[in-house]
């Protein structure tokens, strides 16, 4: 297995998680989750019985003495170690304490030698960003990591772009198709289907090619999700998703050692609730990626769907050696779409066709390229890229 199944109280976290959300749908959510409304609505009133029981603390506490808020800074630093000064100030502010400026807390931070150089360099200049939440969701693999019993973790993350919350983090032991499929499924079944994923080009998502259609790539298709490819060599465009890595190894792997994926996805259930609804965040203007996050009213369809085409559309099933046959010409489709139903429609120049998968064109047959040589009848296509900058 390449990660742990979640258990009944994860799946119970998490579907309060989301149920908690400003404009959740929460019967759809029962429906997702597989509970009735009235156990998803006990759930909710559990949590808000819980949340009243902790939440005794004053909103104002003006007899607070300075070391009483120094002790807090430090307490909240001691939890988390990687966050900063104006991280820090936000949270304890939401707890109701009058908190001094952030270059204070910074001061007192340095004073108890809390404050370690950060890592890398500067901040990368320039970003983009969706205006909604599950409009485009970036997806990668962070750098394996190593862990004592001698075996590797590949940590598989998805970011909304919108909002940064983290909708999947899994504990993988490889980062083959097959993996990253079976965790999309459990994620779409929980947050719903996105519009589109931001991807870079290399395996299991893309080819080693920008536009390089894959299993996944096809398969995302099929559920009406569009494949976005970064453009080689563009690593700004792919800003939240290494910003989020080192968040990741700074607040999870920098501190521990693993023995085990299990403990590794243990360590990851019990950190995303904090980094997604406790964490502030620098570029939300320190607000968490919770409060501008819902679930996709888009939900995971029981069974993956098949594309219909009109009756005047040329249909065409991809062979096992990825071509079909048009005009007594055989032609090569890509290898990703053996198998599938395809459609050839006319373009506006003369004698080529378009080659689609449902509304998607996937290709260009052109009936102007000669005959190969020695009786060759297999001719090459261009696969048209779909890449994706902030430029």
């Amino acid at each position: 297995m390449p990660w742990m199944e979640q258990s009944a109280m994860d799946q119970r976290r998490e579907f309060v998680s989301l149920a908690l959300l400003e404009g959740s749908n929460r019967r759809e959510l029962c429906r997702r989750f597989g509970v009735s409304p009235t156990t998803g609505y006990k759930w909710l009133g559990r949590v808000s019985e819980g949340m009243a029981e902790r939440s005794r603390r004053p909103h104002h506490s003006p007899d607070r003495t300075s070391e009483a808020v120094e002790a807090a800074i430090v307490s909240v630093r001691a939890a988390h170690p990687a966050w900063g000064a104006r991280k820090l100030r936000r949270c304890l502010e939401r707890e109701g304490l009058a908190v001094p400026s952030a270059s204070t807390v910074h001061a007192i931070l340095e004073r108890q030698g809390r404050i370690v150089p950060p890592p890398g360099g500067p901040a990368a200049l320039g970003r983009f960003e969706r205006p909604g939440p599950n409009q485009l969701w970036q997806m990668d693999y962070k750098g394996r990591v190593p862990l004592s019993d001698g075996s590797w973790c590949h940590p598989l993350t998805v970011l909304d772009d919108h909002s940064r919350y983290a909708v999947c983090l899994k504990a993988c032991d490889n980062e083959r198709t097959d993996t990253v499929r079976q965790a999309l499924e459990e994620t779409f079944r929980q947050h719903g289907l996105p519009d589109a994923f931001f991807l870079d080009n290399g395996a299991p998502w893309g080819g080693g090619v920008p536009g390089m259609w894959t299993r996944l790539g096809v398969w995302l298709l099929k559920l009406g999700v569009d494949v976005i490819h970064s453009r080689p060599y563009h690593p700004q465009s792919r800003g939240k998703n290494e910003r989020f890595h080192r968040t990741l190894k700074a607040e999870v792997f920098a501190f521990r050692r693993f023995d085990s994926l299990a403990r590794v996805q243990q360590a990851f259930d019990d950190w995303r609730p904090v980094y997604n609804g406790v964490r502030p965040h620098q570029a939300l203007n320190l607000q968490v990626p919770a409060s501008r996050y819902r679930p996709s009213p888009r939900a995971m369809p029981d069974h993956l769907p098949s594309p219909d085409y009109p009756p005047g559309d040329i249909v065409r099933k991809v062979s096992d050696k990825a071509v079909i046959s048009f005009k007594n010409r055989l032609w090569y489709i890509p290898k990703a779409f053996r198998g599938e139903r395809v459609a050839l429609r006319p373009t506006d120049q003369d004698r080529t066709y378009g080659v689609f998968f449902g509304a998607r064109r996937i290709t260009t047959i052109d009936l102007n390229q000669p005959q190969g040589q020695n009786g060759e009848t297999v001719h090459h296509v261009s696969e048209h890229p779909s890449t994706m900058s902030p430029d």
